[in-house]
């Protein structure tokens, strides 16, 4: 078990003639720092890698050393929340879907239509409906739910013009062969849409919507960008039908060794960098949403109302929600708009 107040290294006697006081007592300060090795999948230019990185580290930087590990090379994507409740980690930025492998009312915040938002996402997640879910990650793993991270939204994206197939409802879906990720939480998600899902992985999206074999797929518009599909496809129905989310987390035990002060600001310092993050997000989705239609697509919102209710009807007669605690869904959409 990593000691909560985890040194970086041992301090050699400074024994040397020569050596200046002043080096000696900037080690000597160092030593005391305590270790914050935050564990990630991401990569460096991760918008979350890079608002942690300008935002949380500095702020923390008088009683603590934020290091950063990337491209999951100091521990493998899925294993950090055990790493952390064993004592050998002490961050992460963690899915709900990981969080569902433990706690299978963590299912909730996958589904479609659950966050309306970026803003509906902080909502729920600093709503008293959200501490038992806290409290339960905190009792059982050791590990604390500092604060929420906003990924993008993902919206259908097809072939066919809007003169061709004008999406307004689910309805307008039906027959429509619409990749999705091949798990099976994907594919109901697909088809409570109102689409024929089809499984696919994504390195084959691009040639199937140039040939024909699929309609359309779903992603965020960073995503249809960076994969070229808008040479492809023509419209992009914004149906925000997931609002995608991490969660910044930290080792209870390491949290607890802070003072009430040192709490206050890593606290802080964790929804600072969320915040920083998820501004930014939401100006590059803006961003994006123009280049796109300089580049011919149509982009336009359908009636969400409708997906909405369609979407969480399906989900309520599914056994995705026989772990979801009873009302909490009505509470969440009693946040949105």
């Amino acid at each position: 078990m990593i000691n909560n107040l985890s040194r970086r290294a041992a301090i050699s006697t400074v024994a040397a003639i020569g050596i200046l006081a002043s080096a000696g007592s900037s080690a000597l300060a160092d030593a005391h720092l305590t270790q914050l090795r935050l564990s990630m999948s991401g990569s460096e230019t991760d918008q979350r890698s890079v608002a942690m990185a300008e935002v949380f580290g500095p702020a923390v930087a008088e009683f603590a050393s934020y290091e950063p590990a990337y491209n999951a090379t100091l521990f493998a994507q899925g294993t950090e929340l055990e790493a952390i409740s064993r004592g050998n980690l002490e961050m992460s930025i963690a899915s709900a879907q990981e969080l569902a492998q433990f706690f299978p009312e963590f299912s909730i915040f996958t589904a479609g239509y659950v966050h309306q938002d970026a803003a509906h996402q902080v909502a729920v997640f600093n709503d008293p409906l959200m501490e038992p879910f806290k409290q339960t990650v905190l009792d059982e793993l050791g590990v604390r739910l500092l604060s929420v991270m906003y990924l993008g939204r993902r919206h259908v994206n097809l072939r066919q013009c809007p003169d061709e197939l004008t999406v307004t409802t689910p309805e307008d879906l039906n027959g429509v062969n619409l990749r999705m990720p091949g798990t099976d939480a994907w594919q109901f998600l697909g088809a409570a849409l109102g689409a024929s899902p089809t499984p696919m992985s994504f390195s084959e999206v691009y040639t199937a919507l140039s040939t024909g074999a699929v309609d359309g797929q779903d992603n965020p518009l960073p995503t249809v960008v960076d994969a070229r599909f808008y040479e492809v496809t023509c419209q992009i129905a914004l149906t925000s039908h997931l609002v995608d989310l991490n969660y910044i987390v930290i080792s209870e035990e390491v949290f607890q060794s802070f003072s009430p002060e040192q709490q206050a600001i890593v606290q802080q310092a964790a929804d600072d960098a969320a915040e920083l993050g998820r501004q930014r997000q939401l100006a590059l989705e803006a961003e994006l949403g123009a280049f796109l239609e300089e580049n011919g697509l149509t982009l336009y919102e359908p009636d969400l109302a409708a997906f909405r209710t369609a979407v969480q009807a399906a989900y309520l007669d599914s056994e995705f929600a026989e772990t979801w605690p009873e009302g909490v869904l009505e509470q969440i959409n009693g946040l949105g708009n």
